[in-house]
């Protein structure tokens, strides 16, 4: 059996599971109905017959399971209608603002012989797949007399939308990035097919159903964002709530092993159609994925997250992935192939206004990865503006939190003055696990974390990186020394123009080991004033 056979072959099997549920619930109604014109007839437990009574109880228990059962099932069925699937967190990409993008997608298609997708939308994520087009933004229904198509005489589903990584446009090039679409635009034969479109409609209703009450649903790829969880109901509403979700999860489970085989049929058949497009060309642009995904998981982590703590998003984000990995490939010999491909056209030339257009997705990256900052909403921020906006600001605001734990510990809470002598002083005396207590506890109750791009951190742990700012703000401030960004590390302290990589053991030794002395002798060969107060 082909990929086509074996998908559509799961498509049905989904489908007489939805068919299945509907008998089940008309079961009961049917049953009513003959028993009921039995007695009408006279054929059925006739008036004055030895078996009346009993049929006539056997009527009203039957009429009784099938009203209960028509109920369940119109809410159930509602449930399902109403449902909201969750919705791809995607920048819009008009016709008018990458004709050449959809161009080449187009043409792509013309030479897969598949339906073109419908629209393009960009993803601040390193994946591409295809999506649904939600029913409010489907195409009106074909009008009366218009001819329909010679194999499918109901109506054809719209094409789906293709959603396509923003980091793929910035550093791959046009060429690799056809030959990485191939397999994503084949699909969307699949999605023509009316029993697999079928399919997949409901399947995507039970998920979504699930899901009203809060959280994520699996989707045909990428990450999602739901629909806001409903408030709370009560009494008989919520009882029908649990019916109806126990009904719905019972569905979803005797369809989940065709859906998971649905989908790997799908992607196989696509595979196989897209074979003879570009399928050399495709294995190189599948070692771009892994250093693009790379490069972007580290933008975020090390140069984004900094800026998003202080409610300054980049602008240009793609932008920098590239700069990223550029600097990457300048600096390691495994990757100097890479460096020779920057003079081949990239793929965000296909775009007519390609800066506006990574703003946008910068933007949406923020608001994913990061939510809202605390107040005063989104400040954007260039790049030329991150040393002075971001890490300055960002060192400062480090060294004032930990002046405010060493200022709890001080004897009656006298505070002192912000130097590094007395720092280091509280270091040598063996208080950095207090130091590090209470900078913690003073974190978890300012600063709301970003699960989405760091794990949770020791008290120890943060207390090296608030040593390490203090330190920083010291030599800025006595040393000459200023701060810069790397794009592979972040927020860097240059000295004489130099980036110093050497502080991280002196910070480490004087924090979890209460030896400050090689701390010491690093900013007395660095001329660092130790006694004087740090401007906060």
């Amino acid at each position: 059996m082909t990929a086509v056979d074996l998908a559509r072959a799961h498509a049905q099997a989904v489908l007489r599971v939805r068919g299945l549920a509907r008998a089940a619930a008309v079961l009961p109604t049917a049953i009513a109905v003959i028993l009921l014109a039995g007695r009408f007839t006279g054929r059925i437990g006739a008036p004055g017959a030895a078996d009346a009574a009993g049929w006539d109880a056997a009527r009203w228990a039957v009429c009784a399971v099938a009203a209960l059962t028509l109920l369940v099932a119109g809410l159930t069925a509602r449930a399902l209608r109403r449902a909201v699937p969750p919705s791809t967190p995607a920048v819009p990409l008009d016709r008018a603002a990458a004709p050449e993008l959809y161009r080449l997608i187009d043409e792509l298609a013309d030479r897969l012989d598949v339906p073109a997708p419908s629209a393009v939308a960009l993803t601040p994520d390193c994946d591409s797949w295809l999506e649904e087009v939600p029913a409010d933004r489907r195409p009106a229904p074909p009008k009366p007399g218009s001819r329909p198509h010679p194999l499918r005489p109901g109506p054809e589903p719209p094409a789906p939308v293709l959603v396509i990584g923003s980091p793929f446009l910035w550093w791959m090039r046009s060429g690799e990035l056809r030959a990485l679409l191939a397999p994503v635009v084949a699909g969307t034969a699949a999605s023509a097919d009316p029993e697999i479109a079928a399919a997949r409609r409901f399947l995507r209703s039970l998920d979504a159903c699930l899901d009203s009450g809060g959280g994520t649903a699996p989707g045909l790829g990428g990450a999602v964002l739901a629909a806001p969880p409903r408030p709370p109901r009560r009494g008989p509403a919520a009882f029908a709530d649990r019916i109806t979700r126990r009904i719905t999860r019972r569905l979803l489970g005797a369809c989940r092993g065709h859906s998971a085989e649905l989908e790997r049929s799908v992607a196989s058949w696509a595979s196989e159609r897209a074979r003879t497009v570009d399928y050399g060309l495709r294995i190189a642009a599948q070692e771009q994925v892994g250093l693009a995904y790379a490069g972007w998981d580290r933008l975020l982590t090390r140069v984004a997250l900094p800026a998003w703590r202080l409610g300054r998003h980049p602008a240009h984000l793609n932008a920098g992935v590239v700069a990223a990995l550029t600097e990457l490939s300048r600096r390691d010999r495994l990757a100097d192939g890479y460096g020779s491909r920057l003079g081949d056209r990239p793929a965000c030339d296909l775009l007519e206004e390609p800066g506006d257009v990574d703003r946008a997705v910068s933007r949406l990256a923020a608001d994913l990865f990061f939510g809202r900052p605390a107040a005063g909403g989104w400040h954007e921020l260039e790049w030329a503006d991150y040393p002075a906006e971001v890490v300055d600001a960002g060192w400062r605001a480090g060294a004032a939190t930990l002046q405010t734990a060493l200022d709890r510990l001080a004897p009656q809470s006298r505070p002192g003055a912000p130097t590094l002598t007395r720092l280091l002083g509280r270091l040598a005396e063996g208080d950095g696990e207090l130091l590090a207590a209470a900078l913690a506890a003073q974190l978890a109750r300012t600063t709301a974390p970003a699960p989405l791009l760091e794990p949770a951190r020791s008290g120890r742990d943060l207390l090296v990186d608030h040593v390490t700012a203090m330190v920083c703000c010291a030599a800025v401030d006595t040393a000459g020394g200023a701060p810069g960004l790397d794009w592979l590390d972040g927020p860097v302290l240059l000295l004489g123009e130099v980036r110093r990589t050497d502080l991280a053991g002196p910070v480490a030794q004087a924090v979890e080991q209460g030896q400050d002395g090689p701390l010491r002798a690093w900013l007395d060969a660095a001329d660092v004033r130790l006694e004087k107060p740090v401007r906060l």
